[in-house]
């Protein structure tokens, strides 16, 4: 006598195989997969996570030529980067030390004013 099993009963045995062998790979590529995962967030309001992010590489070129002109070691010109809609400094890129600035950002990663303090500058945290 032939049994025949119905095709729900067999996806259910697929889903109890993933579950156990082939888990890594449904947890890497097909997250949810199982059930829900993560953390529930009520209301979640994404302007509280808006920040764009500048590289120290890039806070030279947000500085006008005339600027960059009249700074010396005495004179540190003071770059606002919330004017040019970021948020956060982070640590990529060098500075010339020969010209110190003054950083003002909303944000700043530990690395990133370790390097500007190296190279003489100083970092003034905005509201």
């Amino acid at each position: 006598m032939v049994v025949s099993i119905s095709t729900t009963s067999i996806w259910e045995v697929v889903k109890c195989r993933s579950m156990h062998h082939h888990r890594i790979f449904f947890d890497k590529y097909h997250l949810g997969y199982f059930r829900k995962v993560g953390m529930r967030y009520f209301h979640k309001v994404r302007n509280k996570f808006y920040y764009p992010i500048v590289i120290i590489d890039k806070l030279w070129s947000l500085i006008s030529q005339d600027v960059k002109e009249k700074s010396n070691k005495d004179a540190a010109s003071m770059i606002d980067v919330t004017q040019f809609s970021y948020f956060k400094v982070l640590r990529k890129g060098v500075l010339p030390e020969i010209q110190p600035i003054v950083v003002k950002a909303k944000l700043v990663s530990k690395t990133a004013e370790k390097k500007i303090k190296e190279a003489g500058g100083v970092v003034v945290l905005t509201a």
